[in-house]
């Protein structure tokens, strides 16, 4: 039977760190993960490799493998994309979020320095609300804030 996630666990927080926290530990049936406690059905990485191993190594059908490790056909050809493509570390799951400030176009942002340029005592709360005003959208003022220091250091 595959392991509880138990928050206080010290590994449940190391696997949740690196991203590797597997959401549905108790969906892996495969037998490796029930008979040692080598492999850990927590470790969503393991799982990915046991399970395109099974199906490369061991001849197991893509269908049957990817229910045995609690995954989907979809999930396990995205994982033998990434595999094939950038190898083992290509199994873990991408950070989430925005990857850039994409709202901070370089036009909003030449709007923000000449804003500063003109009047220096200008807060960010005060410039966020003339960017609503001249392209209408909301930016957050500590977006801007973080925006105008970038700017300053390429300056520098």
């Amino acid at each position: 039977m595959a392991k509880k996630i138990k928050p206080s666990d010290p590994k449940v927080k190391a696997l949740r760190q690196r991203r590797c926290l597997n959401p549905h530990p108790q969906k892996v049936k495969a037998l490796l993960f029930s008979a040692t406690d080598f492999f850990d059905a927590r470790d969503l990485l393991q799982v990915k490799y046991e399970m395109l191993r099974q199906v490369h190594v061991d001849g197991q059908t893509i269908s049957k493998s990817a229910a045995l490790f609690g995954l989907s056909r979809p999930s396990f050809y995205q994982a033998k994309r990434a595999f094939d493509a950038a190898g083992l570390g290509a199994l873990l799951p991408a950070k989430k979020g925005p990857r850039r400030a994409h709202k901070l176009s370089t036009e909003v942002i030449e709007f923000l320095v000449q804003l500063c340029a003109d009047d220096p005592a200008l807060r960010p709360a005060e410039l966020a609300r003339r960017v609503q005003q001249r392209f209408g959208f909301e930016v957050h003022s500590r977006s801007v804030e973080r925006a105008l220091a970038r700017q300053k250091k390429k300056r520098r």
